[in-house]
């Protein structure tokens, strides 16, 4: 099974590209949201980590029949090298 996405991208005057990658990213409020095929006919979107960043979302889609799909959203911690942070409201968490 090939990993690539067929992508169709459409301008605002309704022209269309069609291509294929193996991932691709959407910047939506200054962070890439990555979106790439985990296997097994799955599609994983999450988002790249930043040094300051304590977690991560991924939102797994699994397809379950011919209109259904699964959701999965895994906040996963980071390992923190700064274990006796204090939360502030200048921390941005």
């Amino acid at each position: 099974m090939s990993d690539a996405l067929q992508l169709i991208l459409e301008d605002s005057d309704g022209t269309q590209l069609e291509t294929s990658c193996s991932r691709f990213a959407v910047v939506w409020q200054g962070k890439e949201v990555w979106i790439q095929q985990a296997g097994n006919g799955q599609l994983l979107i999450g988002v790249d980590v930043e040094d300051d960043d304590t977690e991560y979302a991924n939102l797994l889609l699994r397809p379950m029949a011919t209109n259904l799909v699964s959701l999965q959203l895994e906040m996963e911690p980071i390992d923190a090298d700064d274990e006796g942070h204090v939360h502030g409201p200048d921390c941005k968490h």
